[in-house]
């Protein structure tokens, strides 16, 4: 079992970017495959971007293409995601997760989650 742990959300204008970091601890982290996902009030948990255990490959959301870039520094246990250009539609918990095997963009497939980080973007 791992645990995680989101950091970096905070209230920015539009325009701005931002940085999340996601520490893991527990065994084998960087066997993981693992997901960024957000939450905004009343609607339901979205995948956002995603990479593979190696760093190889990654993936984004359409909506998130070319505004958003995933990391991974398994030395330190580290799952990134930089944002850019943020919109007030980008206000939401940021949540970390992990799953064997490959990515996916489902959110049933992640076996772990952190507790999520707030990202506020005020316009």
């Amino acid at each position: 079992q791992i645990q995680l742990v989101e950091s970096g959300g905070r209230l920015v204008q539009t325009g701005d970017s931002l940085n999340l970091s996601c520490v893991g601890t527990g065994p084998d982290f960087n066997r993981y495959s693992m997901g960024w996902f957000r939450q905004a009030p009343g609607k339901e948990r979205v995948f956002v971007a995603a990479i593979t255990w190696s760093g190889s490959r990654t993936y984004a959301a359409d909506s998130m293409k070319g505004r958003v870039t995933i990391s991974r520094d398994n030395a330190a246990n580290t799952v990134y995601l930089q944002m850019t250009s943020l919109k007030p539609e980008d206000t939401a918990v940021y949540y970390c997760a992990a799953k064997s095997g490959g990515v996916s963009w489902n959110t049933y497939t992640y076996d772990y989650w952190g507790q999520g980080t707030q990202v506020t973007v005020s316009s």
